[in-house]
C-alpha cells in the first residue's frame, strides 16, 4: 500500500517556519487532511540565503517538534526544493556551483530535520530560468538550449554525485524533477533526464515523476513503461507525483491513469503525493492561472466555489479509486 501524501502548494510556497501564529496554521491543515487519509504532506522550502542556512535550519527543526508536540509525530514528510539563479549547480563559475553545493546540502539538511526521506524538485537546473545567448541575451530555444544544456548538465554532475553522497549519510533521498518545456528550460522530459544519471554514479539521485509533466512532455506510455523499469531497476525511482495537467482539480482531470499507473505500482511502493497548484498570488503570474482559487478554510471567505479542502478530498478518494483498480486488475 502506498501513502498518500498532499502537497502544501494547495495552501502557500512559504511554511515561514519561524511565523508562530503561522505553525497553528500548518497543524490545523495536517489535521484536518489526515482526517480524509493523508498520512504525509511535501512541504515546500523558501529559498535562501547563505548567511541564514543556520537560522533556516533551526527554524525547521522547531517547526518540527512543535508538529510532533501537538500529537502529529506520526506524520510523514517530503520537501520539495529548487536550486536558484544565486545557487546554480550548473552554473560556468566553479565558485558559484561550489555555493549551490553548500545550498542544497542545507536543504538536505532541512529534510532530515523535518524527519523526511526524500528532498524532491528541480534541483539541477533553476526553475523557470531560461538561458539567455552573451552576445546579445537573445534567450536560447531549440538546438541551441540544448546544445547549451548539455554543457550545463555536465557542470551539474559533479555537484550532485557530491550532494548524493552527503544525502546518503543523512539517510535523504534526491529526486529530480523533469519539469514540462513551457515551465522550465530543463530536463523537461523523463529521457533528458535518464542520460543526465548516466553521469551520476550515486543511487541516492534518483527521479520524482509527476504526472502532469509526463502527460505534456512524455515519449508516450510503451517508453514510459521501459523506462520506469529500468529507474527502478537502478533503485532510482524514489517519488512519485499525481498532478492534473493544468495543475488543478485531480478528480475532475483527464489523467491517464492505468497507463501512468499500471508500469509504476509493481516496482515502486512508496509515497504518492497529490500536487495541486492553487491559485495562490505567487502562481499566479509564474502558471498563467486564469482557474478560480479553491478558498482556503480559516483564511478566505467562504463561497459557493470549491475549496481547498473539498478539492484535496475528492483528489484523494479518486486516487484511492484507481489504485484499487490496479489491485483489482481493473
Amino acid at each position: 500500500m502506498n501513502d498518500l501524501y498532499l502537497s502544501f502548494f494547495m495552501f502557500t510556497t512559504n511554511l515561514k517556519p519561524d511565523d508562530l501564529d503561522y505553525r497553528n496554521v500548518i497543524v490545523n491543515h495536517i489535521r484536518n487532511l489526515e482526517g480524509f487519509g493523508y498520512t504525509g504532506f511535501e512541504f515546500p522550502i523558501a529559498r535562501g540565503e547563505r548567511k541564514f542556512f543556520e537560522k533556516d535550519l533551526q527554524d525547521y527543526t522547531n517547526l518540527r517538534k512543535f508538529i510532533d508536540d501537538m500529537g502529529l509525530e506520526h506524520i510523514q514528510i517530503a520537501t520539495n526544493v529548487g536550486a536558484t539563479s544565486q545557487f546554480d549547480p550548473s552554473s560556468s563559475n566553479p565558485e558559484q556551483r561550489q555555493e549551490a553545493l553548500e545550498y542544497l546540502k542545507s536543504r538536505v539538511d532541512i529534510t532530515a530535520a523535518l524527519r523526511g526521506k526524500i528532498m524532491m524538485g528541480p534541483i539541477v537546473i533553476p526553475y523557470a530560468e531560461f538561458p539567455k545567448r552573451e552576445s546579445d541575451q537573445a534567450p536560447l530555444w531549440s538546438d541551441e538550449l540544448q546544445d547549451a544544456l548539455q554543457i550545463r548538465y555536465r557542470n551539474a554532475q559533479p555537484i550532485l554525485e557530491q550532494l548524493g553522497e552527503y544525502a546518503e549519510e543523512k539517510n535523504v533521498k534526491l529526486a529530480i524533477e523533469p519539469i514540462t518545456h513551457w515551465e522550465t528550460p530543463g530536463p523537461n522530459k523523463l529521457s533528458q533526464l535518464i542520460e543526465f544519471l548516466d553521469g551520476i554514479s550515486s543511487r541516492q539521485v534518483g527521479v520524482v515523476i509527476d504526472s502532469a509533466h509526463e502527460i505534456l512532455d512524455g515519449d508516450g506510455p510503451e517508453i514510459f513503461s521501459n523506462q520506469v523499469r529500468d529507474l527502478a531497476a537502478q533503485d532510482r525511482l524514489h517519488y512519485i507525483q499525481i498532478s492534473a495537467a493544468d495543475r488543478g482539480a485531480v478528480h475532475t482531470s483527464w489523467l491517464p491513469w492505468q497507463a501512468f499507473l499500471e508500469p509504476i505500482l509493481p516496482v515502486y511502493n512508496g509515497p504518492i503525493a497529490i500536487e495541486v497548484f492553487n491559485a495562490i498570488p505567487d502562481f499566479l503570474k509564474s502558471l498563467h492561472l486564469t482557474r478560480r482559487k479553491f478558498w482556503i478554510p480559516d483564511e478566505d471567505p467562504e463561497n459557493q466555489y470549491p475549496s481547498a479542502y473539498e478539492i484535496a478530498q475528492k483528489a484523494y478518494d479518486k486516487t484511492q479509486a484507481e489504485l484499487k483498480k490496479f489491485r483489482d486488475g481493473y
